[in-house]
């Protein structure tokens, strides 16, 4: 093996182990992370997909290890349920709609969110208020993760209005990502986007990504809550910011 090519690997381990610290911390935003370096060596198709298998196991082991932190039953369920649902109607938008269009539309509605929340710290989604558009807002959150593979956006936005403490969301979200990612497994399967050999690079990279959520999850015991809220929105500025340089490039 080349000193070049292992170099390449190191730099998609440490991409994947900075995830996993991302993970473990706010429970969302390994894809934001990994994805990117590793579309630097691969095609962006490829980085998707290899994601794919270490999200589904992440977000089980994580939803399940804080399950007594997770928002009831039928708010939680309702969120999975509606984002699952609405991944599969989200194909449909893609074949219709430019992917360039969305990826816009998508960022600018995040950067309005963040800009409300700037201009209105104090304003929340109270949960009987959220209860009533948990439906709604997953199946959009769906309809973009099938339409752009981004879904973090809305699903992110609509926890993070709620104002939750860092455990009832990393529980709640996991539940939500984990769903999403069983849907979309047969359906890269169906279109011979995943095969053996990116299943093998995915199983592998669980390694690293798993190693160091706890690593992360240690660290954001020490962290107060406001400052968990402003990691949650550097987080999405930088989502939007990436979607809207991949839209125009």
């Amino acid at each position: 093996m080349s000193a070049e090519l292992l170099g390449e690997f190191a730099l998609i381990f440490v991409a994947l182990a900075l995830g996993g610290l991302l993970k473990g911390a706010i429970g969302a935003g390994a894809p934001v992370v990994a994805v990117p370096v590793m579309a630097l060596f691969f095609d962006v198709q490829l980085a998707v997909v290899v994601m794919v298998i270490p999200n589904l196991v992440s977000n089980l082991w994580q939803g399940w290890q804080h399950r007594a932190q997770m928002l009831p039953r039928r708010f939680t369920l309702g969120l999975a349920l509606s984002g699952a649902i609405g991944a599969g109607t989200g194909s449909v938008i893609l074949a219709v709609v430019p992917s360039d269009v969305l990826l816009l539309v998508v960022a600018v509605m995040v950067l309005f969110f963040i800009l409300f929340r700037l201009a209105r710290p104090d304003w929340g989604l109270s949960y009987p208020a959220a209860l009533k558009l948990v439906w709604p807002a997953g199946f959009l959150a769906g309809n973009l993760q099938g339409a752009t593979g981004v879904s973090a956006p809305v699903s992110i936005s609509f926890l993070s209005a709620m104002r939750l403490d860092r455990l009832a969301f990393l529980a709640t979200i996991s539940v939500f990502f984990a769903l999403m990612s069983v849907v979309q497994i047969p359906v890269l399967w169906a279109y011979g986007l995943m095969d053996w050999q990116r299943t093998a690079y995915g199983i592998a990279a669980i390694v690293p990504l798993l190693a160091f959520m706890p690593v992360g999850n240690y660290i954001a015991r020490f962290l107060p809550p406001k400052l968990f809220d402003r990691i949650i929105m550097v987080l999405l500025t930088l989502v939007a910011l990436r979607m809207i340089w991949k839209a125009l490039a």
